[in-house]
C-alpha cells in the first residue's frame, strides 16, 4: 500500500499493565481526532487513578505529523513522554494518544529504568489493539440540481468517497471526502456531469 494515500491508526481503545521493582505502570491507548478529545480522555484517566504518582503521555494527531505533544508529569525530563511518543512513531501511527499511569513502588528506577518502563508499557498497550489503515481524503464541495442526485450518489458510492455533509433542497450542497488515490478519476467523472459545480474546500 502506498503510504501517501493511506495512514495507520487505531479504532478502539486498549489497556495493558507493566511492573518493575514494585512500580505499576498502566498504559492506555485510544484513537483521537483533536487535542480537545485527548484532554477529555486524560481527565477521565486521572479520575480513575487519583492516587497515581504520575500520568505521563504522548499523542500525535493529523497527517502532517506536526501536532504532537509529550509530557513527563514530574518524571525526569525525557524519561516518560518521549519514549511513549517513540512507540507511537515506531509503528507510524497517527490520531493516537497514549497515557501511562504510574504507581510508585518505593524503589527508584533511575532514568534508564524509567525510559524502559514507559517505552515497554506503551509498546505492550499498542500491541493489544489492531491497527487499521485508512484512506487519506481531500474535501470537495459539490453543488448541483436535485435532478442529478442519483448520478452524484452513485459516483460517491462507486469511488468510496465519504459523505461529510449534505443539504438537499431544489439545489443540493454536498461536502465529500475523496480518496487521494482516486481523486483524478472522481474529478474527471464529476466534470462529465456538466451541471455539477465542484470546488476544493
Amino acid at each position: 500500500m502506498d503510504n501517501k494515500t493511506f495512514y495507520t491508526t487505531i479504532e478502539k481503545p486498549g489497556t495493558a499493565e507493566f511492573r518493575d521493582r514494585g512500580s505499576r505502570f498502566i498504559g492506555y491507548a485510544f484513537p483521537i481526532g483533536s487535542v480537545e478529545q485527548f484532554k477529555k480522555e486524560l481527565e477521565q484517566i486521572k479520575k480513575e487513578h487519583p492516587k497515581a504518582t504520575h500520568h505521563c503521555f504522548a499523542y500525535r494527531i493529523g497527517l502532517d505529523g506536526n501536532s504532537f505533544r509529550v509530557n513527563d508529569d514530574g518524571e525526569p525530563s525525557g524519561s516518560a513522554g518521549k519514549p511513549i511518543l517513540g512507540q507511537i512513531d515506531s509503528k507510524v501511527l497517527v490520531n493516537v494518544g497514549v497515557v501511562v499511569v504510574r504507581y510508585f513502588g518505593g524503589t527508584m528506577l533511575g532514568v534508564p529504568g524509567l525510559i524502559n518502563a514507559y517505552k515497554t508499557t506503551a509498546s505492550v498497550v499498542l500491541q493489544t489493539i489492531p491497527f487499521v489503515q485508512k484512506t487519506i481524503e481531500r474535501s470537495y464541495q459539490l453543488q448541483f440540481d436535485y435532478t442529478m442526485l442519483n448520478e452524484v450518489m452513485m459516483l460517491i458510492k462507486q469511488c468510496n468517497c465519504t459523505l461529510l455533509q449534505q443539504e438537499v433542497q431544489l439545489f443540493c450542497l454536498y461536502k465529500i471526502g475523496v480518496p487521494l488515490n482516486r481523486e483524478e478519476e472522481v474529478l474527471y467523472r464529476l466534470k462529465q456531469l456538466h451541471t455539477v459545480e465542484v470546488k476544493a474546500c
